[in-house]
């Protein structure tokens, strides 16, 4: 059988969509039915693209986020004002390619609000919206599985900053209890949840590059604690659980290496484990797992990146199958399904890859999956 397919999550967005979520994000007047219609739309294009790629288990592409982490401000309380900014510690050592990355308009510019308050939810409305349309999207174009991403609490202390919670141990628990029901209406609406956990790697080179290497390994491992208290509820077997060092192009020198960070991901509630190991600073981590074999838990399901999402080449099919066969030699091809190192539409309107770029990648992605099969 051929081995399945998914992806990160994030898929590009149309210029209405795009158009729409900078509305709200700027707090200008739109129509809300206008909104949901477009949203609707869009969801269904994109759920068809990528039955046509080829794609197994798809998602939304987020299609309705300014982007995977700061789009919990529009649905809790507690957010205000705005968070420090943070560069990679690898592009401050190349200022002059900070600098033109800056100057091409290639960083985002969306809200990112402190945490100022007590976090709650404002109701599961606004992912009701996003789990019908996924759903009606799937039945529309005959697709059987599907996942919905959400935030982690540690990617967002990450990008929201606490000055409320009197530690941060503090503000990470009241981002779990939060988040808590979110993560259980996407599993009890029959959809996998992924959540997206860059803490686990990229704050390590953003947010605590004064630390050691060792001292940060307990910081994630209390991320991955947290996490684990809000999904004590959710079944393993339904959970995805994606790391990743930053989804951009740069030089990546300071990433902390999959080896250092291995038994941190797999002590995570979370049966499917996606990771890069398609990109130049990273292909090489494969053998990481070759060589731990037998530290990987039997009923852990590994999603290896096997395309690459900040580069406009197209992964040639038998490089593609190559990749995964690395993997299926290790745990067998019941044990692998065939993803993407990150998203491709990370942040609403901005992407190193090109929209129709991105559908040949998964194309590309679905059809070295065949071959590997």
């Amino acid at each position: 059988m051929p081995v399945p397919t998914t992806h990160v999550g994030s898929l590009p967005r149309t210029q209405d969509v795009v158009d729409f979520i900078f509305a709200r994000e700027r707090g200008e007047p739109y129509d809300q039915a206008a909104f949901d219609a477009c949203m609707t739309r869009a969801v269904s294009d994109t759920v068809a693209r990528q039955a046509k790629a080829g794609v197994d288990i798809v998602s939304d592409g987020e299609t309705s986020k300014i982007s995977y982490a700061t789009y919990v401000k529009d649905r809790y309380t507690g957010f205000d004002g705005d968070s420090p900014r943070n560069a990679p510690a690898d592009l401050k050592l190349f200022p002059s390619f900070l600098q033109r990355i800056a100057a091409s308009g290639g960083t985002p510019q969306y809200a990112r609000p402190m945490c100022v308050g007590e976090v709650r939810s404002k109701g599961q409305g606004e992912l009701e919206k996003d789990i019908a349309n996924l759903r009606a999207a799937m039945t529309d174009h005959g697709i059987a599985r599907g996942f919905m991403n959400a935030a982690s609490p540690g990617v967002i202390s990450l990008f929201l900053q606490n000055d409320f919670y009197k530690t941060r141990d503090a503000y990470l628990a009241a981002l779990a209890d939060a988040m808590k029901a979110e993560y259980e209406t996407i599993v009890a609406s029959g959809l996998d949840l992924q959540l997206d956990c860059p803490d686990l790697a990229l704050s390590r080179h953003m947010l605590f590059t004064d630390l050691s290497d060792e001292a940060f390994v307990k910081v994630a491992a209390s991320h991955v604690e947290a996490l684990n208290h809000a999904l004590q509820d959710t079944p393993e077997d339904r959970v995805r659980i994606h790391i990743c060092w930053g989804n951009y192009e740069g030089p990546h020198v300071c990433d902390i290496p999959m080896a250092k960070m291995f038994d941190t991901l797999m002590s995570a509630k979370a049966r499917y484990v996606l990771f890069e190991t398609s990109n130049p600073r990273h292909g090489h981590e494969w053998t990481v797992f070759r060589d731990r074999k037998d530290d990987i838990p039997e009923d852990k399901i590994l999603v290896p990146g096997v395309v690459d999402t900040t580069t406009n080449f197209v992964e040639h099919p038998e490089l593609v199958a190559q990749r995964i066969a690395r993997f299926t030699d290790i745990v067998g091809s019941d044990r692998v399904i065939a993803g993407s190192d990150c998203g491709f539409g990370t942040f609403a309107g901005f992407g190193a890859v090109d929209p129709e770029i991105a559908y040949a990648k998964l194309g590309a992605l679905a059809e070295g999956a065949s071959l590997a099969g």
